[in-house]
């Protein structure tokens, strides 16, 4: 059977209608949708996905990342993106699965094995696409069909794992892949720096703070962080409340209001401004719509990428 017709038969078994579904390997989420979708901002954590039927669009600050089978799409770090199935139907859908990657894996096995890395003092864009090698979809398969062995995952799960990360470095992009890992490099130097200001998107941006924090001077820190998330910290900080606050007020069912308090805007005609300009409406009537469209799953269209 050819891998991705398996791949789609698999994905069809844990996810029978739209949406998302976790699988009994907690690694590894599936995707599932019979038409196109609306662009949906959404928080992207470090993870390899891989698409077995349908075709996708993301997008990254002004970068466009469009892949379909045959292709995996790889982020290194905790990106806000903007993410939209470009080809699905009833007859054909769209099915993609994510697994999430371990930059403590990947740094263990750069010391194992003979890659040329390239300075840790390089960065690279956190988000790439790249040709999916028949050993890497392998292992991938493995690692799907493992969820159908419940008594088997937890001893084979962290080997399969650990096999789909090695071929990801092994791979064309093995060297950028393997900047996740690499204890001082710059790329993990800035990924720290994401996490928290992950952690806590409402506390004012402190630019040299956070330049020290990474031990970096504030112009290299801006540098740095711009190749690795195609934004400005300050770009990358307000994308990044905006998409929280949205994913708020849909799963949670906050209103504009409490939800630009929570993620940090002290005036709440700012917080409807700028939502609007990245949106392309104000608060209320963007989730309305969205809700609309969904039939009241609020949650779906929050984590639907």
């Amino acid at each position: 059977m050819p891998v991705f017709e398996e791949m789609s038969e698999l994905i069809d078994r844990y996810c029978e209608g739209e949406g998302v579904a976790e699988t009994p390997v907690k690694a590894v989420h599936l995707y599932r949708a019979t038409g196109p979708s609306m662009k949906v901002p959404t928080i992207y954590k470090p993870c390899l996905c891989i698409i077995a039927s349908g075709a996708k669009e993301v997008t990254l600050g002004e970068a466009v990342f469009s892949y379909a089978p045959g292709k995996y799409l790889v982020a290194s770090v905790d990106l806000p993106i903007v993410g939209c199935v470009t080809n699905a139907s009833a007859a054909l859908p769209y099915r993609s699965l994510s697994i999430e990657l371990d930059g403590q894996m990947l740094g263990d096995l750069v010391t194992q094995i003979d890659l040329q890395v390239g300075s840790a003092s390089e960065s690279d864009c956190g988000l790439h696409v790249d040709n999916a090698s028949d050993t890497l979809l392998d292992a991938v398969m493995r690692l799907l069909r493992l969820c159908d062995e419940k008594d088997d995952i937890s001893v084979m799960a962290p080997m399969l794992l650990r096999e789909v990360h090695y071929r990801l470095l092994r791979g064309l992009q093995g060297a950028r892949i393997a900047q996740i890992g690499m204890g001082g490099s710059n790329m993990q130097r800035i990924s720290k720096i994401i996490r928290l200001m992950k952690d806590d998107f409402a506390a004012p941006l402190r630019v040299d703070d956070l330049a020290a924090q990474a031990n970096m001077s504030p112009s290299s820190f801006h540098h740095h962080f711009k190749q690795v998330t195609s934004m400005s910290p300050l770009q990358y900080q307000k994308r990044l409340r905006l998409t929280m606050a949205r994913q708020m007020m849909l799963t949670e069912m906050k209103d504009a209001a409490t939800a630009a308090y929570e993620v940090g805007y002290e005036s709440a005609s700012q917080f409807s401004r700028e939502y609007a300009r990245m949106f392309g409406a104000p608060p209320m009537r963007d989730v309305s719509a969205i809700l609309g469209r969904l039939g009241g799953d609020g949650t779906a269209a929050a984590n639907a990428y």
